[in-house]
């Protein structure tokens, strides 16, 4: 099955992925004579390419595509209008129902012991507050056990709790170690591991259900703090309560409270979060297609998620995945416009709650399934793809190696083939074709970055570029 795949649809996406990087596309060396490789080239990587307005619009204009929000509910209207325009069948595949929610504003403030403006946001799904409250601060203590837990839930009513543990520091290991001494690096290590075991022991011995009785008990809102142990950026997810108002704070601001809280010192905030639940709305896919003349049953489909968590905007998950199958997309169209195989795109819906869609596509298409040739799917970072796993495909390196020789270096010189590969056991919609079994390929970019300063995280004050310097 395997033999049988389009080098040319994997140039058109690796065109895309390194488009930022290299322009003049007359100065590629090229290792065949393949005209339609030759003009994906020229289109992808000259002054062709649409990938920076198509990101810009995603990104800037949409935003956030929350499942079930109306910005989800945009970017796939958005996306149909501009296969429309380039001529590619696409639709909306429904396969359930999910909670339709839409983020509005929120202000957190605090007003004693002094006056300032916090930094924080409302979580996914959690409800507003129906105009401004004002609420006292309370942390919850470190306990023992349920029956402690159970003593001290009185204290919570009409009060605001902070719920997470608060970090000693928010400045990042990398400046620890590169300004304080050893021994300095150790002890703050020592000290903040031992604060986290307690604090996590203590909320482990009470139960998962913690956050919702706090709520039940009576507190105005649940306040929450998940720091990304980097500059200025924190981890939003979705709210621990649908019943009051889950607020996420910054790793300083969170800190700020909890210790006027754990010192007494009367920490008072003002809090106006909007927020509409919409009831069970449509849950779906996004599917293009560019029909095969001579093969339509066999099946190459490129893959992306097109939901985000909407702390920011969802640029780096997946905004990348999702333009640069886009992109591909119409360089495919425009230069292949008649492939032998059927040239599928999906861009998902809940991937971030469960590879949802594209478990619900490979469950309702199993002709897709049985005549996949491969699925290439694309969900991290900004960088060019530089790793893809066999999956434990054992004939896959083979083949790849194949298409690479078709591709100019400068895109095939930079990626490292994991031949056989261990099959991997989640991450992304690849896994939705994998567990068939059928083939499925991540394309995969650099990580560290991504994971401490993009994934899941709201925008940060600085880029990480800017604040470390290259060795000396």
């Amino acid at each position: 099955m395997m033999n049988r795949i389009l080098p040319r649809v994997f140039l058109a996406f690796a065109a895309c992925a390194g488009a930022t990087e290299v322009r003049d596309a007359a100065a590629q060396t090229f290792p065949t004579d393949d005209p339609v490789i030759r003009q994906m080239w020229e289109e992808g990587m000259g002054e062709g390419s649409q990938a920076f307005d198509l990101a810009q619009a995603l990104t800037d204009s949409i935003g956030p595509r929350l499942m079930g929000s109306p910005g989800f509910e945009a970017s796939a209207d958005w996306l149909l209008s501009k296969y429309e325009a380039w001529g590619i069948e696409a639709e909306k595949q429904e396969y359930g129902t999910w909670t339709g929610w839409d983020r509005g504003y929120s202000h957190i403030d605090l007003i004693a012991p002094r006056v300032r403006s916090l930094e924080g946001m409302m979580l996914a799904w959690s409800p507003g507050t129906d105009g401004p409250v004002e609420a006292d601060v309370v942390l919850m203590p470190s306990v023992g056990s349920r029956e402690e837990f159970d003593a001290w839930l009185p204290a919570v009513a009409g009060k605001a709790v902070a719920i997470s543990f608060p970090e000693p520091t928010c400045r990042e290991d990398q400046s620890w170690e590169d300004h304080a001494t050893e021994a300095t690096v150790e002890r703050m290590r020592a000290a903040r591991d031992e604060a986290r075991r307690a604090w996590f022991e203590g909320m482990f011995s009470v139960g998962g259900d913690f956050a919702q009785r706090i709520a039940d008990a009576g507190a105005v809102a649940l306040l929450t703090g998940r720091w990304s142990q980097g500059w200025g950026v924190d981890k939003i997810f979705s709210s621990p309560s649908r019943t009051v108002p889950g607020l996420h704070l910054s790793c300083e601001d969170y800190g700020l409270l909890a210790r006027l809280a754990e010192r007494g010192q009367s920490p008072r905030v003002r809090i106006d979060a909007r927020a509409e639940f919409l009831g069970d709305v449509p849950a779906f896919n996004v599917v293009g297609r560019i029909p095969g003349t001579e093969l339509p049953d066999e099946y190459v489909v490129l893959s992306a998620h097109l939901d985000s968590w909407d702390g920011a905007s969802g640029a780096t998950d997946n905004g990348t995945g999702t333009i640069m199958m886009m992109e591909a997309m119409r360089l495919l169209k425009t230069a292949y416009p008649n492939p032998r195989r059927t040239i599928l795109v999906g861009h998902w819906g809940g991937e971030e709650q469960g590879l949802i869609g594209s478990t619900a596509f490979a469950a309702d298409n199993p002709e897709v399934v049985d005549g996949l040739q491969a699925a290439f799917n694309q969900d991290n970072g900004t960088w060019r793809i530089d790793y893809i796993r066999m999956q434990g495909f054992t004939g896959a390196g083979a083949h790849f190696g194949r298409w690479f020789s078709k591709i100019p270096v400068e895109i095939t010189g930079h990626i490292e083939l994991d031949i056989p590969g261990v099959p991997e056991t989640g991450g992304s919609d690849h896994m939705s074709f994998i567990c068939k079994p059928a083939p499925g390929f991540r394309l995969q970019s650099n990580y560290p970055d991504y994971r401490q300063y993009t994934w899941h995280t709201k925008p940060g004050h600085l880029r990480q570029d800017r604040i470390r310097r290259p060795a000396e």
